[in-house]
């Protein structure tokens, strides 16, 4: 390695507060690892909570590990001690998106490591995955991985811990413990139909992904109590994201039932953290940050969202929010944000009928929607952003003319920079959708160029995300064990047509992957389990071609066992009387608003 780059990871380590450094001596060394930038990753929750978590083990000591594409010719090192990556003992990825999977690749290949996990003997680091994108489907990166983590990865520490200290050097005994473990997903150890093929040349295609020899699917891994781990910031620097934000999870699992929402059924059920935590734990990060970022899905569903708002403000702290609900809103919390010198309210109709906005089960109202825009226009926001997605399943012209009729409302009413982003929509596994054809690229590009067409000459901007490179979302997400050899083909810079021939040299199409799928045919990622059933999954999509929104979980889910997600001990608890219907996000990838 070269000084520079040490001097480089030194300098990083100068602006950052609440490092954590350890002596090797006699202790398990763990790379923690996000394929994405330093700039990206240190925006993730999850990554600081994983990081507090495995430091916290006194035999464990825990760096990190970034992307990074000005160094690929260089050895990938760790922050903290700018060691190799390939002298640890394990390294542990946390993937939230997938089209961090290239970075991955580009990531074992910088450590001279095989990416092929078959490749790698006991001189190797074990390579462990976890995330969101892994857990809803882990098939098209299986082959790379030594062990998954299916779920949320703080609560199989201890346990992988106790394993790593067991089975010291014996790669084979680790992985044969960890298959044993709930939640651990062994790709050697669980052979699926699809392959693994015996080598990177295109094979037979013989089912996608049903359950092998194997056994039966992973059970994904959840949290019942956020407060025994803090979700809060555990680093903190100012070059990220969020620098100037102290983050705190507020609520995790979302039971609203949006229909196109991954987070919203693989995080089920709703769990929020009780006000007098948030407090403590506010009191704690001002010391580090004047503004406190809430994280969750819809921060406005937390129960006592009000009275925290207010609170939090009586503690002299400025408030930052991911978007929230509109159904209802909370104004306390509005008022809040604009006091605090928000530049940016955010909301997400998602569609602009009423009728599309019942099909993918986000009845908000028009009048609901345009009192929440009055709201910013009183409060004097600067600047209104309305995320919309464009592709949705039945969605039509008609559809699309709603969407620019409702942004034409909210600009009457709203004086400032009025913003709009469209999103081609991708249907996710573990979702009622993930059956339906993604919405081809072509139509979906057509809409957007209609949106913003439409909507330029009333000082409306309109960011409209690549349609090409949603495809390319989505076959990675609906994928099975055959993308690995494509993702490994690809060698030179990232790019559409490198994909397309990529694809093509494998002997495979997108349409194989983007195309819809029948009810109880084989999936790739029927590998994993996230707890809500299929049964359900099928119900809700009756609902959503009847133009039917359906009810989603009681407060705080209590009694119900419905999708099946909670079990008895959980819905039946004993629980305080409730406030507002509580139902909010995944640890494992905050993305607040601007």
């Amino acid at each position: 390695m070269k000084w520079d780059q040490i001097q480089e990871a030194r300098n990083v380590l100068s602006k950052e507060s609440g490092v954590t450094f350890k002596d090797w001596g006699g202790r398990i060394p763990i790379a923690l690892a996000y394929a994405n930038t330093y700039y990206v990753g240190m925006s993730s929750l999850a990554l600081q909570v994983i990081y507090r978590a495995f430091n916290a083990h006194p035999d464990v000591v825990c760096e990190r590990v970034f992307w990074n594409p000005r160094r690929r010719s260089e050895p990938l090192i760790s922050l903290e001690s700018q060691n190799r990556v390939a002298d640890f003992a394990v390294w542990a990825f946390t993937i939230s998106y997938e089209m961090d999977y290239f970075n991955l690749i580009t990531m074992l290949r910088q450590a001279g490591m095989p990416p092929l996990a078959a490749d790698r003997d006991e001189s190797w680091p074990l390579v462990i995955g976890g995330g969101p994108a892994l857990s809803a489907n882990p098939e098209p990166v299986a082959l790379f991985f030594d062990a998954i983590v299916i779920g949320e990865g703080e609560e199989i520490i201890g346990s992988l811990v106790d394993v790593l200290r067991a089975h010291a050097g014996d790669k084979a005994a680790i992985l044969a413990a960890l298959d044993k473990l709930p939640g651990f997903y062994v790709p050697a150890l669980r052979n699926t139909s699809n392959g693994p093929p015996p080598s990177p040349s295109p094979v037979p295609f013989t089912g996608e992904g049903r359950v092998g020899a194997g056994g039966s699917p992973i059970h994904r891994l959840w949290v019942r109590d956020l407060t025994r781990l803090p979700t809060v910031s555990s680093l903190v620097t100012r070059d990220t994201e969020f620098g100037d934000l102290y983050l705190m999870e507020i609520a995790r699992g979302c039971g609203r039932g949006c229909r196109f929402c991954l987070a919203g059924y693989v995080y089920r059920p709703p769990r929020e953290v009780p006000l007098d935590v948030l407090l403590e734990w506010a009191r704690a990060g001002l010391q580090h940050r004047p503004k406190i970022g809430l994280v969750s899905a819809a921060v406005s569903d937390h129960s006592q969202i009000d009275e925290l708002a207010v609170r939090l403000r009586e503690m002299g702290a400025k408030i930052s929010v991911s978007s929230m609900r509109v159904d209802p809103i909370s104004v306390p919390l509005v008022k809040a944000l604009a006091e605090s010198g928000t530049q940016t309210l955010t909301i997400a109709p998602e569609a602009g009928s009423v009728r599309l906005r019942d099909v993918i089960n986000k009845p908000q109202t028009e009048e609901q929607l345009l009192d929440a825009v009055a709201l910013a226009e009183s409060l004097k926001f600067p600047q209104l952003k309305m995320y919309f997605m464009v592709g949705h399943p039945t969605e039509t012209e008609e559809d699309i003319r709603a969407m620019v009729e409702l942004a034409l409302a909210a600009r009457q009413r709203f004086k400032r920079r009025l913003v709009l982003n469209t999103t081609p929509y991708v249907p996710k596994p573990h979702t009622p959708f993930q059956w339906e054809a993604m919405t081809p690229a072509e139509v979906v590009k057509a809409r957007q160029e209609y949106v913003k067409k439409a909507l330029s000459p009333h000082q409306v901007a309109v960011r409209a995300d690549s349609p090409q490179w949603a495809e390319v979302q989505g076959v990675l997400a609906r994928g099975d064990r055959r993308l690995a050899y494509v993702l490994l083909s690809m060698r030179e810079e990232l790019s559409l047509p490198a994909w397309e021939r990529a694809l093509a040299d494998a002997g495979l199409t997108a349409d194989e992957y983007l195309s819809a799928r029948t009810p109880g045919e084989p999936l790739p990622w029927d590998i994993v389990e996230s707890g809500v059933t299929d049964a359900f999954f099928r119900y809700e999509l009756r609902h959503a071609h009847q133009h039917d929104p359906t009810p989603g979980c009681p407060p705080q889910a209590q009694g119900c066992l419905k999708c099946q997600a909670c079990d008895s001990e959980w819905a039946f608890r004993a629980q305080p009387a409730g406030g507002r219907l509580s139902m909010p996000i995944s640890l494992l990838e905050p993305s607040l608003a601007s």
